[in-house]
């Protein structure tokens, strides 16, 4: 896994075989990051959640990027540790590791977010709720942005708070305001 711009620029974390994650491909990653950068200042230090971490390579670009902070919610604990283990190395206070449930998190979060990034295994069994859920908690900021990635068989053209879709091979990503 590698940073591909910012301050982490070029550094490299080897992710065990073992992980059962899918990252973030290098071209989808890079090209969801030149999307963004239509939408987020990031001089203002935008503040970040990213949801179903994984691997944490959209946390590390985050943080990379100059988000203020970035809480990042992992399940399994190997991947929570990876993610803890290599914010620990840059040690960059930015970085917050939550080891829990996604649904559970976002049932008791209060705090407001610029980006929410969600990642869910694409065999989700509620994976279209996502966006419901997201706005229904009211963690985004007044131009704040959902984004969510997701395989090809969801459409969310006709979600109320959709803004866009974009695709990079297998993986979509679509926008919510």
């Amino acid at each position: 896994m590698r940073v591909i711009t910012g301050k982490y620029k070029g550094r490299h974390f080897d992710v065990p075989r073992t992980f059962k994650a899918r990252p973030t491909t290098d071209f989808a990653k890079e090209n969801l990051f030149n999307v963004l950068n239509g939408y987020i200042d990031w001089d203002e230090e935008p503040r970040a959640l990213d949801l179903f971490s994984g691997t944490g390579s959209i946390t590390l670009e985050l943080l990379s990027r100059g988000c203020g902070q970035v809480i990042s919610v992992e399940k399994d604990r190997l991947h929570y540790s990876f993610i803890k283990g290599f914010l620990d190395k840059l040690d960059d206070k930015a970085g917050i590791p939550i080891c829990g449930d996604v649904f559970k998190y976002l049932a008791r979060c209060t705090e407001k977010f610029d980006i929410v990034f969600a990642d869910p295994p694409y065999q989700l069994e509620n994976l279209a709720e996502l966006p419901d859920i997201v706005m229904a908690r009211d963690i985004l900021s007044e131009d704040g942005l959902f984004i969510l990635e997701h395989g090809k068989d969801y459409d969310f053209t006709d979600h109320p708070n959709f803004v866009e879709h974009r695709q990079y091979g297998s993986v979509n990503f679509t926008f919510f305001r």
